[in-house]
C-alpha cells in the first residue's frame, strides 16, 4: 500500500517560482521544484489551457498555489510582472515569441528583476527552422534518433516510450537542472539569465553513451540487435504462462549465471552467452522456459537473487511492490495514490503537502503573502485540497 504523506518543507524551502500555465513539460518541471519546497505560484488563465485532465486530478500542479490571470486583459501583463519582482524563478512554455508579445518576455521581467532565472521549455528551442512550429514528445524524440533506436524488432516499427523520454527526461529534468544551476549563479553574483531548455536538446543529450558506443563499434545503428534494445536475449522482456510479463537484465557474467539456472536453461545451451550467431537459440530457449509458469511463480523464483529480474508492473500494481512500499515510493494524499517526491535528502526531506491547485483558488493568499495586491480574488473560488 502507499504511504501517507506528510510535512516537509525541502531544501528550496524559501524559494519563489511563478509558473506561466501550460501543458506537459513545463508544469512537471515546476512541481518537481514544488515538491523540493519551492513557493510556486501558478498562473492559470480564465477558462483553462484547453487540454488536460479534470484540475483536481492533476498531479503535476500538487504542492502548487494558483491564481487566475488574464495575461491578455489590461492589467494582466503588470500583475504577472508584480509577481516577478518577488520571484526567484519564472518558468514558461510559450512558443518562442509569445512571452515577448504578451509583455513578459525576459527583457521585461529582467528589467524588473534583475536577479530573475527566466527558464523557457519548448520542444525545438528558440531558435532554429523548427522554432515557431508546433509539436509533440513523440517528433522530438524521433529527430534526435532516441525513438528510432527503442523497440525490439529491427524490421518493425519503434516503440513509443509514452512521454517519458522527451517531455519529461529531455525535457523537465533539464529545465530544473538549469534553473537551480543558474539560481545557483544568480545567488553568487546577482545576476539572473535566461534558461533555454529544448526538449530537442535534452533528448539528445540523453544518447550520448549510445552516442560513444556507436563511435567505439558497440553499437548498430538499428533497433533491436544491440545489448540494451531488446537484441540480447538477456536483457529484455519475455511472457508467462498467464499472459504477464518477466523484464530480465542479467548482462554480467555472475548475474547471467544465476539466471540461468533459477530459470532451468541447461549448460550447453547458457554457453551461448558469449556467441552472438546462436543469440536466437538462447533467446528462444529463454522465451520458451517463461512461458511454463505464471508472473507470480516466476516472481517467487527469482526474489531475493542476483539474477536482476523483475515481474513487469502495471501503474495500479506498482505501489503495492513490497520494495517500493517499504520505502514509501508511492503516498496518498487528498485521495490520490502518487508517486512520492524524489530525491531523498536526509536534512530537508520534501514531502507532498497540498493536493492539486485548483485555478484561482489561492489567489488571496498569494496576494497576501507576496505582497501583490494588484491581484484580484476571482469570484466563488475553490479551494485547493490541503
Amino acid at each position: 500500500m502507499a504511504a501517507t504523506a506528510n510535512g516537509g518543507d525541502g531544501p528550496l524551502s524559501g524559494v519563489r517560482v511563478v509558473e506561466l500555465a501550460g501543458i506537459g513539460p513545463g508544469p512537471f518541471a515546476a512541481m518537481l521544484l514544488a515538491d523540493l519546497g519551492a513557493d510556486v505560484v501558478r498562473v492559470d488563465r480564465p477558462g483553462g489551457p484547453g487540454l488536460g485532465i479534470d484540475p483536481a486530478s492533476d498531479l503535476t500542479n500538487r504542492n502548487k498555489r494558483s491564481v487566475l490571470v488574464d495575461l491578455k486583459a489590461d492589467g494582466g501583463p503588470a500583475t504577472v510582472l508584480d509577481l516577478v519582482e518577488r520571484a526567484d524563478v519564472l518558468i514558461e512554455g510559450y512558443r518562442p515569441g509569445v512571452a515577448e508579445r504578451l509583455g513578459v518576455g525576459p527583457e521585461q521581467c529582467l528589467a524588473r528583476n534583475p536577479r530573475l532565472v527566466y527558464g523557457r521549455m519548448t520542444g525545438w528551442g528558440q531558435d532554429g527552422p523548427l522554432a515557431p512550429t508546433a509539436g509533440h514528445d513523440i517528433g522530438y524524440i524521433a529527430v534526435t534518433g532516441a525513438l528510432g533506436m527503442i523497440g525490439p524488432d529491427p524490421d518493425g516499427p519503434p516503440t513509443v516510450p509514452a512521454n517519458l523520454v522527451g517531455d519529461y527526461a529531455g525535457g523537465s529534468l533539464y529545465l530544473v537542472v538549469g534553473v537551480l544551476a543558474a539560481l545557483t549563479h544568480a545567488r553568487a553574483h546577482g545576476a539572473g539569465q535566461v534558461v533555454d531548455a529544448a526538449i530537442v536538446d535534452g533528448t539528445s543529450h540523453l544518447t550520448s553513451m549510445i552516442h560513444g558506443m556507436l563511435a567505439a563499434g558497440g553499437w548498430q545503428d538499428r533497433r533491436g540487435v544491440n545489448l540494451l534494445d531488446g537484441g540480447c536475449p538477456f536483457y529484455g522482456t519475455y511472457e508467462t504462462a498467464d499472459g504477464g510479463h518477466m523484464a530480465v537484465g542479467a548482462l554480467e557474467p555472475q548475474f547471467y549465471d544465476a539466471f540461468v539456472k533459477l530459470l532451468g536453461i541447461d549448460d550447453a545451451t547458457a554457453s551461448a552467452r558469449a556467441d552472438l550467431s546462436r543469440w536466437p537459440e538462447l533467446k528462444a530457449a529463454v522465451a520458451a522456459r517463461f512461458r511454463t509458469r505464471t508472473r507470480d511463480e516466476w516472481t517467487a523464483v527469482f526474489d531475493g537473487s542476483d539474477a536482476c529480474v523483475a515481474p513487469v508492473l502495471s501503474l495500479r500494481e506498482a505501489p503495492a511492490h513490497p520494495h517500493l512500499a517499504a520505502r514509501g515510493t508511492f503516498v496518498e494524499h487528498s485521495g490520490l495514490t502518487q508517486p512520492a517526491p524524489a530525491p531523498r535528502f536526509s536534512a530537508t526531506p520534501a514531502a507532498v503537502r497540498r493536493g492539486p491547485a485548483l485555478p484561482g483558488a489561492d489567489t488571496a493568499a498569494v496576494a497576501r503573502d507576496w505582497s501583490v495586491p494588484s491581484l484580484s480574488e476571482p469570484a466563488a473560488p475553490q479551494e485547493s485540497p490541503a
